[in-house]
């Protein structure tokens, strides 16, 4: 049977140690060096690999770890923004298929483009950037973790591609110095240079699977009761823990993913509301945050926001925006009436909490249920 073994490294050495583990027929995942304590722990129990290997190349066995089926090729954590993180298991016909298809998409050209992977590799939106320039033959650099001075040095010398999330995006000092930036793990803002494409997917579809609202070359994209759900080459195998991914889909056959998100699929294009588990009823209307989170965003006051729910006795919750000012603070009545022209009234935050940073995944999505609720409004 083969072995899963735990990459312990990062930077430059990760994709020659993913290749040699490859090349023995083994499956690889990555370990996120930013975990400690319980939440390594943690992560490992969900990975359960059987040998670890850091970046000198140094392997050991791990006890009480599992094999994989041939024809495996990652298991890779969610980022665990909505729960407890899950490992999803990658075969390498998935694994080519999205970096086939996502490379089609971008017209990448090995001779002339160079990727620069400066995102977590312990989770599929760094990772992707390295399985997709190995199996493409494009040209890669890996930077350690993301430095938005090296992000700028890289693209002088030679970057030309980079997967980036929202808050990484809003520190590059000049995105137009890449010939594309694919945006991913959150909804992208309204204002977003022209040379970003923003992309929709998840662990389990192995990367992005829509880009700019199209779905990719072999990919189906389709809604029922307002959940959206995706099929193709590119899903995962299963859960490491044995759970299939072949679930009924619209059309009453197996083979699909339900992905948890609201959404609608008109004229073949993708539009993605938010987690259905995410969305807020206040006096009987349905807000979804990442909307209001766009206008919010247009804001100049607003370098930063979050929006999520509290309880309330009038309206059964009710909408609150978490800011990160740039400078002097915004005002709950400018906020209010920003979202209102834009959305409707009852979308209009009833609470604004100015706070100095927002709590993040290990993947740079915001954990909207760790937002510090005992905080004092503003």
């Amino acid at each position: 049977m083969p072995e899963l073994v735990a990459i312990d490294a990062r930077g430059p050495a990760l994709p020659g140690l993913l290749e040699r583990v490859w090349s023995r027929g083994d499956a690889a995942c990555v370990l996120d060096d930013r975990l400690t304590g319980t939440a390594r722990d943690i992560q490992l129990a969900a990975l359960s690999p059987t040998r670890r290997v850091d970046e000198d190349g140094v392997e050991v066995p791990c006890n009480g770890g599992r094999g994989v089926e041939r024809g495996d090729a990652l298991v890779v954590t969610t980022s665990g923004s909505t729960a407890a993180p899950r490992a999803v298991v990658l075969t390498h016909a998935a694994v080519a298929a999205s970096a086939l298809a996502t490379s089609a998409r971008l017209c990448v050209d090995a001779t002339s483009d160079r990727w620069l992977c400066c995102l977590p590799c312990a989770h599929v939106g760094g990772l992707s950037v390295v399985t997709r320039a190995l199996l493409t033959g494009t040209p890669l650099v890996v930077h350690p973790r993301f430095d938005p001075a090296e992000v700028g040095a890289a693209a002088a010398a030679g970057a030309t591609l980079v997967s980036l999330v929202a808050a990484a995006l809003r520190r590059v000092a000049d995105p137009l110095a890449f010939r594309a930036i694919v945006l991913g793990g959150a909804a992208a803002p309204s204002d977003v240079p022209a040379n970003v494409v923003a992309t929709w997917g998840m662990t389990e579809t192995g990367s992005g699977v829509v880009y700019d609202g199209v779905p990719l070359e072999g990919v189906t994209v389709a809604a029922q009761a307002g959940e959206l759900f995706v099929r193709g080459p590119v899903l995962a195998r299963a859960y490491r823990d044995g759970t299939p991914i072949d679930e009924v889909g619209p059309d009453g056959a197996r083979g699909w993913l339900a992905t948890g998100d609201a959404g609608r699929v008109l004229d073949g294009i993708v539009e993605v509301f938010g987690r259905l588990d995410e969305v807020i009823n206040t006096g009987g209307e349905k807000v979804w945050p990442a909307d209001v989170e766009r206008v919010l965003l247009t804001h100049p006051a607003v370098a930063e926001v979050a929006v999520w729910r509290r309880a309330d006795e009038a309206w059964g919750e009710r909408v609150v925006a978490w800011v990160v000012p740039r400078g002097a603070p915004p005002t709950l009545e400018a906020l209010r009436a920003q979202v209102a022209d834009a959305l409707a009234p009852w979308a209009a935050p009833r609470e604004l909490v100015v706070v100095a940073a927002l709590p993040r995944t290990a993947s740079g999505k915001v954990a909207r249920r760790a937002l510090d609720v005992s905080a004092h409004p503003a």
